[in-house]
């Protein structure tokens, strides 16, 4: 019989691990939309309609899954994640304990590190409301799996990219970059390395063990703006100071601009065996943009 597992929201990365491990066990997928049912099934998804919020709709949990792949976010506000304990709370009524547990936090637990390479074993110093709730997050469930020794296994990742998922409304709209003095490291991963990582986290994770899942690149968020610019053929975005970018760049947004780091990568490479397939931006562009920009050409004026 095919191993059961339970994907916790079913966004894109999701679907992309659904298509990875569709072939190779039961996949079964909770969202709280009813309209991701026929996009669940076509990744080969069971879809199971429940809402972390609403605690009695998780009651649908009956079935034990040998793993669970958590990609549910926290609440948008508060200081700690409600909807990860509420799935716990689930399972545990349901005697439910399943063997395996990736969850995907954020490397916003590190904090600001002042652009210096860092491993997991750092300590977490987050200091955003967001990211302190991913922190809640990640204890509540290493106290959990240790209760229980349930394998767990925490995968902290930066920013998502792929094709379908550039900055390229802001390139367009001219939203401002910080100059090179007040710049900040930044760290990506390729969406569909993303979820091979969630797949050799199930599989090949230490328990209780946490993995920056980034791509190989070391840029600055200006110089990630600006290659994007050009390989799309788009204004680069004008540089302000950190003064001006207060009052000209949203808060959500600055916040990601206020924090500097470089995710080392090695531990998910030797212990996860990823052999990354879009190591940098620059061969992931090199391959999308002229694609894009032949299809704009092609369109009738």
């Amino acid at each position: 019989m095919a191993q059961r597992i339970l994907l916790v929201g079913c966004g894109d990365v999701a679907l992309r691990v659904g298509e990875l491990l569709r072939h190779r066990a039961r996949l079964v997928g909770i969202t709280r939309n009813r309209d991701d049912v026929r996009r669940m099934r076509a990744h080969g998804i069971v879809p199971l309609v429940a809402d972390l919020d609403q605690p009695r709709s998780l009651e649908r949990i009956r079935t034990a899954p040998w793993a669970v792949l958590h990609f549910a976010p926290p609440p948008s506000d508060g200081r700690d994640d409600p909807r990860t304990e509420r799935l716990l709370a689930a399972l545990a009524r349901a005697r439910i304990i399943p063997q395996r547990f990736v969850y995907i936090s954020t490397s916003g637990v590190y904090g600001d590190c002042a652009g210096a390479r860092v491993v997991e074993t750092r300590p977490l110093r987050a200091q955003t409301p967001r990211a302190r709730r991913r922190v809640a997050a990640e204890r509540h469930l290493r106290s959990w799996a240790a209760r229980h020794g349930v394998g767990l296994a925490i995968l902290r990742v930066p920013g998502i990219y792929a094709p379908t998922r550039l900055p390229l409304d802001r390139l367009r709209q001219g939203t401002p970059a910080l100059n090179a003095d007040d710049d900040v490291f930044t760290n990506h991963i390729h969406a569909d390395d993303l979820a091979r990582a969630v797949v050799a986290a199930l599989y090949l994770a230490r328990p209780n063990r946490a993995y920056n899942v980034s791509d190989d690149s070391e840029m600055k968020m200006g110089a990630w703006f600006d290659a994007i610019a050009d390989a799309y053929q788009l204004p680069r975005p004008p540089r302000v100071s950190w003064e001006d970018a207060e009052r000209q760049i949203a808060p959500m947004l600055l916040s990601f601009m206020s924090e500097s780091r470089r995710l080392s990568n090695l531990r998910m490479k030797r212990e996860l065996r990823l052999r990354l397939r879009h190591p940098t931006l620059a061969a992931m562009l090199a391959e999308a943009a002229p694609r894009t920009l032949r299809k704009q050409l092609a369109l009738p004026i």
